[in-house]
């Protein structure tokens, strides 16, 4: 992920490291064939790419990432990609989308479950709200809420911004089960994800590092624009191949 970003000198690197292992997890490991998964946060499209790679389950080339004509923009495109099932970015729509998504599985009949990755930034807006409402209200245990909770956002961080900390209590007030870990403890966020059929709506709070694994933008919220520089880039890579 961190070569797609360097070669196309795109920003958003930040919010893409710190959802990347829970999207390898959910992918990897949780995930069924019949399952769908909507990334609400779509600035991070990148780790999305990368996590449909690993699985062999992506045709367009990872090189052609916001490219000129690619599949591959830098937010999730409105079609092309069959794993992509809606173009997101807009912050604050991919919730309704998947409780939508979850209803129609119901009323179907089917039993596939979705899962909704949101940013916690994103939780300032008001359709996320009255789509948890709904999905609480018809109680929707199928779904699943995944919160990146990196705490910073475009503008600074969210405790300054509009502050809605602690987000797991509001989201208990609602009779949301709500359960919190460390977002880049693969165990722990495989167990988050894996729950009983019917019951509740299940958010899951992933505490997470904007950022993580590149010493330059851990915690900054210029990693949420800024490109990766020659030797930003390096020294990242030098730190991943010294693990």
């Amino acid at each position: 992920m961190l070569e797609l970003h360097f070669q196309s000198g795109v920003g958003h690197v930040g919010g893409n490291l710190s959802c990347l292992d829970a999207l390898m997890v959910l992918f990897h490991r949780v995930m069924r064939p019949e399952d769908r998964f909507v990334l609400s946060k779509g600035h991070a499209a990148g780790a999305l790419y990368v996590t449909l790679w690993s699985l062999g389950r992506l045709e367009e080339p990872l090189e052609s990432f916001h490219r000129d004509a690619t599949l591959l923009a830098g937010h999730p495109p409105a079609k092309g990609l069959k794993e992509v099932l809606f173009a997101s970015g807009s912050l604050g729509h991919g919730l309704p989308f998947a409780a939508g998504l979850a209803l129609a599985a119901r009323l179907k009949k089917e039993t596939r479950r979705v899962f909704c990755l949101t940013s916690d930034g994103e939780w300032q807006s008001g359709p996320n709200w009255e789509a948890l409402i709904f999905a609480a209200h018809r109680r929707l245990g199928h779904l699943t809420v995944l919160v990146d909770a990196n705490r910073l956002q475009a503008f600074g961080a969210t405790a300054e911004v509009a502050s809605l900390d602690p987000l797991g209590p509001k989201f208990q007030g609602f009779g949301v089960e709500t359960i919190e870990v460390d977002g880049h403890d693969p165990e722990a966020v495989e167990a988050a994800l894996v729950k009983p059929e019917g019951g509740q709506v299940r958010a899951v709070l992933l505490n997470t590092v904007k950022g993580k694994g590149v010493r330059a933008f851990e915690n900054q919220v210029a990693s949420h624009y800024l490109p990766l520089d020659q030797e930003t880039f390096q020294t990242a890579m030098d730190d991943l191949t010294s693990w």
